[in-house]
């Protein structure tokens, strides 16, 4: 038998239980989960999954850029001193 080696992941209590149970569902012990993950990687060259980073939707870089602007043109930014100030504001362009 190959000789093993240690290798030690922590975790916060939560978390733990959170994984310890997902791999459960899956029939899997975390410790088996890992070691399948680690022998795709190793399989793959790399990760065993893309890793990107989440892309906004349109509505939401809308609403970016929409916020950049009036960073640049203070004079496009209406301010409010309270939330009832707001809904006043709104009320009144009806």
């Amino acid at each position: 038998m190959a000789q093993t080696s240690l290798v030690q992941v922590r975790l916060d209590e939560p978390f733990k239980r959170e994984v310890d149970t997902l791999f459960a569902d899956l029939g899997l012990d975390t410790p088996t989960a890992i070691r399948m993950f680690l022998k795709q990687a190793v399989k793959r060259h790399g990760l065993p999954f893309e890793v990107t980073q989440i892309a906004p939707n349109a509505e939401t870089r809308a609403a970016i850029e929409e916020v950049r602007e009036m960073k640049r043109n203070p004079h496009l930014y209406k301010g409010f001193k309270s939330v009832d100030a707001l809904f006043e504001d709104l009320d009144d362009g009806e």
